[in-house]
C-alpha cells in the first residue's frame, strides 16, 4: 500500500508541473499579439549561415545573401497550386482548426521516444507559424507554443489568407521564397499562368528544396514527388483522371539556373544538403553561422582549371563534353577539392549536376578491391593465372568462346592474350581475364564485402551481381571510389569522408566539431601490398609505357584507370600517402565517347592536376609491403607457373589449389569446382599451342 501511494504522489506531482508549465505556455500564447498579414510580409529573415574554406577566410558562400520574394494575393496564384499545396502537404486544410489532434499527439509522444527532436505532423497553419513567428528550433514546449498561436491564427484569419501567407513564404530552393518569385525563377511565368504540372512541382519543393532542387542531382526523386503530388490532387477531386494523365506526361523545361557570388558551387550546394538534412532550413536561414568546410581553395580552383581545359579539348578528340576531379586527405577524409562538372554553369552539359556524386560503372578501376580481397585471403602478388581466353558460364561448352548471353568470355581491352601473367603484372596492366578469374577465387560476396567497408556503398543486394563485377559491372561515384582509394592510402584505416570541419557563431564561438570517423578495416601489409603493385611502373610498362601519364619520377604515387566496354566512362584513381584524387571524363547524358583507353582520355587530365597538388604535400614515400611468400608455398603462389617438379606440368591455378584455402593442401579433386574443366581446357590448349608438351591433350 505504502509503496502505491508512493507512485500515486509521484505521478500527482509530475500533472501539477506538467498542468502548470502547459497553463503557462498557454497563457503566454493566448496574449500572445498575432502580427497582421503585412508586417509577416515585410519581415526581415535573420542573418543567414555563411560557408567558407578549410582556413576560415575565404567566403564561398552567403546562403541568403539576396532572399527574393514577389508577394502576390491568392487570386494572383493559380488554383492548381492552391490546390497542389493542400494536397501534398495538408488535405484537411480547409477542415481542421489549425492542429490536427491525432498527428500531433503523436508528434509530441511518440519522436520523444525515439530520440528526436519534436517534428512532423504540421498543418499548413502550423507551418506558417513557424516560418513566420516562431523559430526553427525542436523542442516540446516550442511545439506546444506553435500549436496555439495556430489556432489563434485560425480565430483570426481565414483559410485563404493563412494559404496566402503559407504560398508567400515557403522555400523553393537557394534565395527564392514564395510562389510567385518561384514560378518566374523556374518557368518565366507568374504564378496565375503555371500548368498543372508546373504547380505540382512547385508543391513538391518546400519540404527538402536543395535535395528536390530541379537543378541538383535529385531529379528523379522530384518527378516522384511532383507525381505524388498530382495523385493525391486526383485522390481529392482536385482534378479530373484526364488532367491527371496529362500533367504526368508534361514534359516541364525549367529554366537555366542563375546563382552569382558563389565559389566551388557544386560543393557547396553539396555542403549545404548534408547541413539542411542536419538542422533544417531554419537554421541556414536564421542562425548566422560561419561554416568552416575541408575545401582547400588552391586546389579547388587548380581542380577547376584543369578540369575546364582538359575537358574542352576531349570534347573534339574523344566527343567526351564532361569531366570530373575529387580530391582527399586520405588521413582524415576530408575533401580537398570537389568539381562536379566542367563548368556548373554551362545548361548545354547540364553543368549543374554533380557528377562527382553520380553513379556510374567504374570499368576496371573496380579491380584493386578484388585484388585486394585476394590477398587478404592467402595469395601473393607473385601467384600466377593464365591470361587465356576462358569461357566461364558453365551452360556453354568449355570451347565456345562466345560472349554472347548466356555465355560469357570477355577479352582484354588490345584483343590480345599473355598467358601466364603474376597477379602483380595482371593489375598493373589492367589485364581482364585473370581478373575475372581473381573474383571467382575470392568470391563475389566476400569481394563485395570489402568494397562496401572501404567505402564503396553503392553496391546493392549481391545476388544482382556475376563475374562482370571486377570490370566495372556495379555502379560507383567519384567521391566513394577516391574514398575508398584512399584506405589504400592510409594503410587500411578508412576515413569516412567529411566536409565540414566545424560550424561557429557569428562570434567565433564553436557551435559543432565536426570530427573524423576511422575504422580499420584492411590489414596494414594488404594496403601496402597494393599500393606497391599499383606503383610499380616497371610492371606496368608492357601496357602503357615506361613514361606515361601514371609515373611520377620524384614522387611516389599509386594509380589505376578504368574505361567501360561501351566507352561511355573513362576513370582514373590515383594517390600518394598524403592525397587521393581521382577524376571522370563521359557525357552526362550517357552517350558513347570515341572508342578509347583512360590512359589516353582522362590521365592527362588527373596527371596536371596531381603534378601541381603533389607541390604543396612532402615528398613521402609508401611504406615497403612485407613479403609473405615462403619456399614451403606452392609453386603457383611463388610465381612458378611449369609445374611442381623438374617436368613440365602445365595446369590452371584450380588444378593447384583449394580457392577457399589457398595455402592449404591440393584439391583432392580439383574436377569437382565447377569452373575447373573450362580454366584447365583453356590453360592446356594455350600450352599445346605454345609448344609445351602438356601430360594430355585437352578434353572436351
Amino acid at each position: 500500500m505504502a509503496k502505491s501511494h508512493i507512485i500515486r504522489d509521484i505521478l500527482l506531482v509530475f500533472f501539477i508541473i506538467g498542468l502548470v508549465a502547459g497553463g503557462s505556455i498557454f497563457i503566454w500564447a493566448a496574449t500572445f499579439k498575432i502580427p497582421d498579414i503585412q508586417s509577416l510580409h515585410d519581415r526581415k529573415i535573420s542573418q543567414s549561415a555563411k560557408i567558407y574554406d578549410r582556413t576560415g577566410e575565404v567566403l564561398l558562400y552567403d546562403l541568403h545573401k539576396d532572399v527574393d520574394r514577389t508577394i502576390v494575393p491568392i487570386d494572383e496564384i493559380s488554383l492548381h497550386i492552391r490546390n497542389a499545396a493542400v494536397a501534398i502537404e495538408d488535405s484537411t486544410f480547409y477542415e481542421h482548426i489549425g492542429v490536427r489532434p491525432i498527428a500531433t499527439l503523436r508528434a509530441v509522444f511518440l519522436q520523444p521516444l525515439r530520440g528526436r527532436g519534436v517534428q512532423g505532423g504540421s498543418t499548413i497553419t502550423q507551418q506558417v507559424v513557424k516560418n513566420s513567428v516562431l523559430t526553427s528550433e525542436r523542442t516540446i514546449s516550442r511545439k506546444l507554443i506553435e500549436w496555439v498561436i495556430a489556432l489563434r491564427l485560425e480565430q483570426e484569419l481565414n483559410k485563404e489568407e493563412i494559404l496566402e501567407l503559407y504560398l508567400n513564404e515557403s522555400p523553393y530552393g537557394g534565395t527564392i521564397y514564395g510562389v510567385e518569385e518561384a514560378s518566374q525563377s523556374f518557368f518565366g511565368k507568374s504564378a496565375e499562368d503555371v500548368s498543372l504540372a508546373e504547380a505540382a512541382y512547385l508543391a513538391a519543393l518546400p519540404q527538402a528544396p536543395t535535395y528536390y532542387s530541379p537543378y541538383g542531382n535529385n531529379r528523379s526523386a522530384l518527378e516522384t514527388r511532383k507525381n505524388l503530388v498530382l495523385s493525391r490532387m486526383y485522390e481529392l477531386d482536385f482534378i479530373t483522371n484526364e488532367q491527371y494523365q496529362q500533367a504526368r506526361e508534361e514534359v516541364v523545361e525549367f529554366k537555366n539556373q542563375v546563382v552569382s557570388g558563389i565559389r566551388a558551387p557544386h560543393f557547396v550546394f553539396f555542403v549545404r544538403e548534408q547541413l539542411e538534412r542536419e538542422y533544417g532550413l531554419r537554421a541556414l536561414e536564421e542562425s548566422g553561422w560561419r561554416i568552416i568546410t575541408t575545401i582547400d581553395v588552391d586546389l579547388q580552383e587548380i581542380g577547376e582549371r584543369v578540369v575546364k581545359e582538359y575537358a574542352t579539348t576531349n570534347t573534339t578528340d574523344f566527343n567526351a563534353e564532361n569531366a570530373a576531379l575529387v580530391a582527399i586527405d586520405p588521413k582524415s577524409g576530408d575533401i580537398l577539392t570537389m568539381v562536379g562538372s566542367r563548368d556548373y554553369f554551362d545548361t548545354e552539359i547540364d553543368g549543374n549536376f554533380n557528377i562527382a556524386l553520380a553513379k556510374r560503372q567504374p570499368g576496371s578501376a573496380f579491380k584493386p578491391f578484388v585484388y585486394a580481397q585476394a590477398i587478404r585471403e592467402g595469395y601473393t602478388p607473385e601467384t600466377v593465372v593464365f591470361d587465356v581466353q576462358t569461357q566461364f558460364s558453365t551452360t556453354c561448352a568449355v570451347d565456345n568462346f562466345s560472349n554472347e548471353n548466356p555465355c560469357y568470355s570477355p577479352g582484354n581491352y588490345d584483343l590480345t592474350f599473355r598467358g601466364p601473367m603474376t597477379f602483380r603484372d595482371a593489375l598493373a596492366q589492367s589485364v581482364n581475364v585473370p581478373a575475372v578469374k581473381i573474383l571467382y577465387l575470392v568470391g563475389i560476396q566476400d569481394a563485395i564485402r570489402l568494397a562496401r567497408s572501404m567505402g564503396i556503398t553503392a553496391l546493392e543486394g549481391v545476388e544482382r551481381y556475376g563475374l562482370t563485377l571486377v570490370l566495372g559491372g556495379g555502379e560507383v561515384s567519384l567521391l566513394d571510389l577516391v574514398s575508398s582509394y584512399g584506405v589504400f592510402a592510409a594503410e587500411g584505416v578508412r576515413y569516412d569522408y567529411r566536409s565540414v570541419l566545424r560550424i561557429e557563431e557569428s562570434d567565433g564561438s564553436v557551435v559543432r566539431e565536426y570530427s573524423t570517423t576511422q575504422n580499420r578495416v584492411l590489414d596494414a601489409n594488404v594496403a601496402n601490398t597494393i599500393s606497391d603493385m599499383l606503383s610499380d611502373n616497371e610492371a606496368r610498362a608492357p601496357a602503357f609505357g615506361t613514361n606515361s601519364p601514371l609515373y611520377f619520377a620524384n614522387n611516389h604515387v599509386a594509380s589505376k584507370t578504368g574505361t567501360t566496354n561501351d566507352s561511355r566512362d573513362a576513370w582514373i584513381v590515383g594517390y600518394s600517402p598524403n592525397i587521393a584524387v581521382g577524376a571522370w571524363a563521359g557525357n552526362n547524358d550517357n552517350s558513347p565517347m570515341v572508342k578509347s583507353v583512360a590512359g589516353f582520355i582522362i590521365a592527362p587530365l588527373w596527371r596536371s592536376f596531381m603534378e601541381e597538388a603533389l607541390e604543396k604535400f612532402p615528398k613521402t614515400p609508401f611504406p615497403e609491403p612485407r613479403s609473405t611468400v615462403t619456399e614451403a608455398d606452392k609453386p603457383v603462389l611463388r610465381g612458378v607457373w611449369t609445374g611442381s617438379g623438374n617436368t613440365i606440368d602445365i595446369h590452371s591455378i584450380l588444378y593447384w589449389v583449394d580457392k577457399d584455402n589457398p595455402r592449404g593442401p591440393r584439391p583432392e579433386d580439383p574436377s569437382q569446382d565447377a569452373q575447373y574443366a573450362s580454366w584447365e581446357y583453356s590453360v592446356r590448349l594455350w600450352a599445346s599451342k605454345n609448344g609445351f608438351l602438356p601430360t594430355e591433350e585437352p578434353q572436351l
